[in-house]
Formats: structure tokens, sequence, C-alpha cells
């Protein structure tokens, strides 16, 4: 496949390589200027990137917000004698929450399909009203095998959640614009872990004689989640051209926007076939163990971050404060990782930087006498949080921001993210009791998988990088992604005008 791309740049070279290089000027302004040469005032394009963000931020922040809190509420549930009122024991419980993970990988890629044939701002708000409704009919669960049927739909119906938020947000974003939304978006998740366990606390003082606590739980987040699908139904705009709150010359920037810097072909009609063509090439292979590697540590803190938390000596209370402070961090973190990235233009380089003080923390509170050193074991939490969303969220940018057709970031992005939240199940099997309260076996293997995402992103980055440089060489110009529309790039690397994003 290589030779195949390098003889198509050679064959694409020889007929204008004095024209790229003698008449530079005039094919940068003709072909490759058009990302950067702007047909439309900046201003207008900063007054409609506010305008999405306030319009569509918001409201995507708070609908992952209630679909992380619907995910994670039975674990709190727990702390109120589900359990115990459904006779839930031994392994049982384990399956339970392991059974989430089999439709959630099964089901992302069909969802995310309907999602592009039947426009996300329609299928989204479906989705989030279906597990919306699903969590508050768990609260009418009556033994273990009503629960697990209630875990197993709520999997199907969040799986192309996030990638469907990805999709959604890069159709109206440029490359260089999606990380920080995705970072605010993201955010919610960590603000769900930090808060959850507060609001559960809260929830469970009210006094019911007919309702239990876990009931009443499910009863009032499930009604929220409802409501909010119900909303963004009706408020998030379609597309970019038939956003009711632009102007008519607004509209036609923000479409020109995504076809020059986003999307090879807005709104191009669904195809299998052609989707699943994003495999072909080893560097989405290379994303995908990328995923699986960075989705354990990330699991490991999904988890088991009370756990780790508890191993420091406190009660139960002070347990679960403990776990609010590295929570808001983490989400402070994704924010400022994430613009930064988008300010540099570099995604490779900041996801090894989350990757890496992710990595030291497990490192540090493995190897050292947390109750003895208390100061540095709960700093080493911090240094936990720090990247492991960030590495996540910048992964799917990554990857979205090299695949120029619509239906192959669909796809990559619905199997990549299934991946690194299938990928909790090695956590969930690492972390075993005997090996409590500090579980030292279960942190080194979650900085192993760390160390591993690390060697990759540098051998993706280092692919990229030589590969740029060979077909920059071979039609004797100095181009970088920014230099050449997506409208053009449908093909993706089988083009020879096309230059990775690294």
């Amino acid at each position: 496949m290589f030779d195949k791309v390098t003889e198509d740049i050679e064959v694409a070279s020889l007929g204008r390589k004095g024209s790229l290089s003698e008449k530079n000027s005039t094919v940068d302004k003709e072909v490759y200027g058009t990302v950067e040469s702007l047909p439309f005032d900046k201003e207008v394009e900063s007054a409609i990137c506010w305008k999405f963000d306030i319009r569509i931020l918001p409201v995507i922040a708070v609908m992952y917000l209630f679909c992380a809190l619907d995910r994670g509420n039975v674990s709190n549930a727990r702390t109120a004698g589900i359990d115990d009122d459904l006779g839930i024991a031994g392994q049982e419980w384990n399956n339970m929450l392991s059974i989430f993970y089999i439709p959630f990988v099964v089901f992302a890629l069909p969802l995310s399909l309907a999602i592009k044939r039947y426009n996300a701002a329609n299928v989204i708000p479906l989705l989030m009203f279906t597990f919306g409704s699903i969590s508050l009919l768990s609260a009418t669960a009556f033994n273990y095998g009503s629960l697990m049927a209630a875990r197993w739909f709520l999997g199907m119906c969040e799986s192309a959640f996030f990638p469907g938020i990805i999709y959604y947000l890069s159709t109206f974003y440029r490359r260089h614009e999606l990380a920080r939304r995705l970072s605010i978006f993201y955010a919610a998740a960590n603000i769900a872990n930090a808060f959850s366990g507060l609001l559960s606390f809260g929830v469970f003082q009210i006094e019911n004689s007919r309702l239990k606590g876990w009931q009443i739980l499910f009863l009032i987040e499930g009604a929220a989640t409802v409501i909010t699908a119900l909303f963004s139904f009706y408020y998030l705009p379609r597309s970019p051209g038939t956003s009711r709150f632009l102007n008519d010359q607004e509209k036609e920037c923000a479409r020109w926007r995504v076809e020059i810097d986003s999307s090879a072909k807005s709104s191009e009609k669904v195809s299998f076939k052609d989707a699943m063509q994003v495999f072909k090439h080893p560097v989405a292979v290379a994303w995908m163990l990328q995923e699986i590697c960075i989705g354990v540590p990330l699991g490991s803190i999904n988890n088991w971050f009370p756990q780790i938390i508890q191993s420091l000596g406190r009660g139960t209370v002070q347990t679960n404060l403990y776990t609010v402070a590295p929570n808001v961090w983490g989400a402070v973190a994704l924010i400022v990782l994430s613009f930064g990235s988008d300010y540099a233009r570099v995604r490779s380089g900041f996801i090894i930087i989350g990757v890496s003080i992710t990595l030291i923390g497990f490192v540090v509170f493995g190897c050292i006498d947390t109750e003895s050193h208390l100061g540095v074991a709960y700093f080493s939490c911090f240094l936990m949080t720090t990247g492991s969303s960030v590495s996540s969220v910048l992964t799917s940018t990554w990857y979205n921001n090299n695949i120029p057709n619509e239906n192959r970031r669909v796809v990559i992005s619905a199997i990549g993210v299934p991946l690194a939240n299938a990928a909790g199940l090695i956590s969930t099997n690492i972390f075993r009791a005997k090996d409590a309260p500090k579980y030292v076996p279960a942190l080194g293997i979650t900085a192993g998988f760390g160390g591993a995402a690390i060697l990759i992103i540098i051998g993706i980055f280092t692919f990229m990088f030589f590969d740029n440089r060979r077909r920059n060489k071979i039609q004797g110009v100095t181009l970088t992604y920014n230099d050449v529309p997506t409208s053009e790039l449908a093909e993706g690397p089988d083009n020879p005008n096309y230059r990775w994003m690294y």
C-alpha cells in the first residue's frame, strides 16, 4: 500500500513539480492556501464560533454529565444497600458491572452509523431519552436478573453517545478548534465522578417509607436525564448551514469552514463499505491499540479510585471527600492541556505529557508506604487524574483530525471509544480483593499499559513526521496539514496531497 501511495505522489508531482517549486505562490493561493486564505472576515468566523459555543457546548456538557451519572449510579446505590435488597451476592455484583461493556462495544458501530444517517441532533437525544428511561425503570428492579437486564440496555444506549458527540462537534468546528470543545464536554464526566458521591449522600438522607434510598436516586437522576433529552432534541442545531441563530452570511461561512478544514464532504451518504476502508492503514490500527492502553488507566480511575484512596487509612466519609479534589483537578488539567493542544496544533506531544504524569502517579503511589507518607500519597492521586481523561479526549481528537471522510470518521470513533471503555474490563480484573488495600500489582499493571501507550504514540508520531517529509520531498514543496483543504482529501492518505496532523 505504501508503494502505491509513493507512486501516486510521484505521478501527481511529475506534471506539476515545476509549478510547485517555480510558481509556488500561485499554487499556494489556488490549491493549498484555502485553509488559511479566508474568503470571510475573521470577525465573522469568531462570531460563528462564539455562537456555537454558547448554543451547543453547555447543553452537550449537561447531557454527558447525566450520561455519566446514569452509568455510575449503581455503584452509589450499593452504598444504600441495593445488593442486599435484591439478593445480589459474591461474583454476581462483578458480573452485573461487567455486562454493561458487552453491548457498549457491540452496538457502538451500528448506532453510530444511525447517528450519521439520521443526524446526530436527532439520534443522540433519542438515545439519551432511552437510557434515562432505563435509569428510571431501574428503580423497579426486583432481583439480580432485572438489574442485569437494565445494565445491558443501558450499555447499548450509551454506546454511541460519546462517538456521536465527537462526530457532531466535528461538523461544526475546524480541526484545531475541536480539542478544547471536547475537553469542556468531557470535563462533565470528571465533575460527575467528583460529586456523584456527594449527590447520592444527599439523596439518601431523604426519608420515605415506601421507597428505598437507591430507588429515589434512580428516579431523580433518570427523570433529570429524560427532561434534558427532550430539551436537547428541540434545542440543538442540526447542521451549521441550517442553524437558525446564524444569519445568511454566517451560514455560508459555517459551511465553508467545515469543508475546508474538517470534512471532505459535508453530509455525505452513509457507506459501510467505504467507512471500513479506514482500517486499511496501519496508523488506524495503532490508534486502536493506543485506545486500549490508555483505557486501562482511565478504567482504573473511573472504577477503583475510591478504593485506591481508601488505602490512605481514612474513614468512609473522609475517603469520599478525598476523591473530590483529584477529580476536579483532573477536569482542570483536561481543559488546560486540551486548550494548549489546540493552540499549538499538536496532539501527540500533549497526549504523552498526560499519560506520563498519570503513569508517574500510579508508580509513586505503589512504591511508598501511603499511611506514613500521606501527603506524597495524596499528591500522587492528583498525578493519576491529571492525564487519565486528557489522553482519551486528545486521542479521539487526533484520529478525527486526520480523517476528512465523515463515514470513516464515524466508524473509527465508534470502535475506538468503546475499546477504551472496554479496557475497563482489564482494570476490573486486576484489582483483586487479596491485594487490598493498596492493590500494588494492579497499580503496576496500570502503569505498564501507560508505558505501552507512550511507545505507541511515539511510533505513530515518528511515522507521520517522516511520511510528511517524504511526501514533501517527492512533490518538491514544504506543506503541512494546514496547507491542504480537507475538501480535496476524501480518500485520506491515498491522496498524494495528504499531510498528517501529529
